[in-house]
């Protein structure tokens, strides 16, 4: 009896979960409720939604945890959580191509003329001279006054960043090397770096020559910089859940897919940075 229970392969079958189930139901009532909001109707529906996915999200990542430590994380099981990262970063890479598309379209085509109805629809026409003045960076207006300096906060947030990767990177191989104090320390200042560029960015928004609302320009900038800068957030926090799990001896060398899986987000971060800055910042300023 107790040889049918014994388990003959590598792969870990996980017990009964609540979590997809409260998981979806919380999107979509996120979903629901921020379409609401948009619409002038109230925020608690979203602000609930975004409360049930939080939740969700801790205790089903608590559950993986205890799966870690109990043994399930085999090698196999290791190798296909990686897949997993792997393929949610492409698809955050995908998120971000929309961004770039919208911004270059833009940029490329300052006097297009777009349709927004059928083709005999005459009010439907846009043109983009009206908004930009045929030229990127648009024409100075009410609107718009000018863009930022790339050489001075954006520069000085890219070295952040830049310097962020570097102290992950000392963290990852401190702790393959068993070296617990340069891992927590590494993650330390990490996660400094990244409220750093939080804070600059924040300023930075503050002094802004346009706004989001009534200018390309504007809508375009902010859409790409702005859901980069709510990912640093994301990974500054993923950061300071395993420099907990590090303090509480979490990670050995052989098994430490958390950590990684937070190195890795931290660096496709820095990576959308260098472009943010080469192309909005730099090349198109």
């Amino acid at each position: 009896m107790a040889e049918a229970h014994t388990k003959h392969h590598d792969y870990h079958l996980v017990e009964p979960s609540p979590w997809p189930l409260t998981g979806s139901i919380s999107a979509f009532v996120l979903a629901v409720g921020a379409i609401m909001w948009f619409h002038d109707g109230p925020p608690w529906v979203a602000v609930a939604g975004m409360l049930g996915v939080l939740v969700t999200m801790a205790f089903w990542w608590r559950d993986v945890i205890r799966e870690a430590h109990a043994g399930d994380h085999t090698p196999v099981v290791q190798l296909h959580l990686r897949y997993g990262m792997i393929l949610f970063i492409a698809s955050e890479v995908m998120f971000f191509v929309a961004w770039f598309w919208a911004f270059f379209d833009a940029a490329l085509f300052p006097a297009a003329v777009h349709n927004l109805g059928d083709t005999n629809n005459v009010i439907g026409m846009v043109e983009r001279n009206a908004l930009t003045g045929g030229q990127w960076p648009p024409k100075p207006s009410e609107a718009f006054q000018k863009t930022f300096n790339p050489w001075e906060l954006p520069l000085v947030n890219t070295l952040i960043l830049l310097t962020s990767g570097t102290t992950v990177t000392w963290a990852h191989h401190s702790l393959l090397k068993g070296n617990r104090k340069g891992l927590i320390w590494g993650l330390v200042l990490t996660i400094l770096l990244g409220i750093s560029f939080t804070m600059l960015q924040a300023y930075e928004y503050a002094h802004a020559g346009f706004n989001f609302a009534g200018h390309i320009y504007g809508a375009t900038f902010f859409m790409a910089t702005g859901f980069h800068g709510a990912h640093v957030i994301i990974g500054t926090i993923f950061l300071t859940v395993m420099l907990f799990r590090a303090l509480k001896g979490h990670f050995t060398p052989k098994q430490h897919f958390g950590f990684e899986a937070a190195a890795w987000y931290w660096h496709f971060v820095d990576v959308v940075w260098l472009f943010l800055f080469t192309c909005i910042y730099v090349w198109f300023a």
